[in-house]
């Protein structure tokens, strides 16, 4: 399996912002990576720390989840980024999006690096894992094609309950003729710029749809800007040292990766929620109303 990108596929990254198809696991890791997400579900209902679970798969899950931290140390996930990032290489969040068979959750259009506190970074890429059949039925990812060559743009953060994002936030105006779908099979993979439009629609098929998504940033992004944030080093080395370096998780839950978990909110939450119209629960730590 070619894992590094070819100087075409390169090329269309470059150009448009994004790249789709790529292939990470065959079918036998799909089943055993959904296998392990499902027992996960099934032996957590009530969750952790009195946090719900869904909390752990949407932020920062790679703190306390050890399936999580391991699939972001994929070499062929790594390989691909590194065509792009260079071989310096940190994981700064891993998520799951997860839409139920017939679900109406969406994800609106945005760009991901809009309330990161990383500015206007060329330097993070988002790995997008397919974990199940992500068709255009199921409501797979689609891009505005050179959309990164933008700034950040204007977000409106909205009150859709069901809006995936963490601020229900999106750009108004989006041509929605100019979008290009990236449907994906099990185990294919596509990569995005932090600055590309990009947005999900509900999931019309008769099966759960499941993606990982990766946030693969470089250590000189956090040079300059204030404040703390997290990362944990997957390849290479940071000689930088703007980013506070984590290990991984111990085990599942681990008391101290909670712990962990708990200290990188507090210090992630006042920059990820700045100016936020409506209640960002998923950052707002224990108690908040889901």
């Amino acid at each position: 399996m070619q894992t590094h990108l070819t100087a075409d596929q390169k090329r269309h990254y470059e150009t448009n912002g994004y790249i789709c198809n790529l292939p990470v696991f065959d079918a036998q890791g799909v089943a055993r990576i959904r296998s392990e997400i499902e027992a996960l579900e099934a032996a957590h209902r009530s969750g952790a720390n009195g946090q719900d679970l869904n909390q752990y798969f949407r932020v920062n899950g790679h703190v306390v989840i050890p399936l999580l931290a391991d699939l972001a140390r994929s070499p062929a996930i790594l390989d691909a980024v590194e065509s792009i990032l260079g071989e310096n290489l940190l994981v700064w969040s891993v998520e799951l999006f997860i839409k139920e068979a017939g679900s109406e959750k969406i994800v609106s259009w945005h760009q991901d690096i809009t309330y990161w506190g990383m500015g206007e970074t060329n330097d993070e890429v988002t790995a997008w894992v397919a974990l199940s059949d992500v068709s255009e039925q199921a409501g797979c990812m689609r891009f505005i094609p050179g959309s990164h060559r933008n700034g950040i743009v204007d977000h409106q953060d909205t009150a859709d309950g069901n809006n995936l994002l963490s601020r229900g936030q999106q750009i108004g105006g989006i041509n929605e003729e100019e979008a290009c779908p990236g449907a994906l099979k099990p185990g294919e993979m596509s990569l995005h710029h932090g600055r590309c439009f990009h947005a999900s629609g509900p999931n019309r098929s008769d099966g759960r749809r499941i993606g990982l998504a990766i946030r693969y940033v470089t250590p000189e992004v956090r040079e300059g800007l204030p404040g703390r944030d997290y990362a944990m080093l997957v390849r290479g080395s940071d000689e930088a040292r703007g980013w506070v370096n984590i290990a991984g998780p111990r085990d599942l839950f681990h008391a101290a990766d909670l712990s962990l978990y708990d200290k990188i909110l507090r210090d992630q939450q006042s920059t990820l929620t700045a100016g936020a119209e409506n209640n960002v629960a998923l950052y707002a730590g224990k108690g908040a109303e889901a």
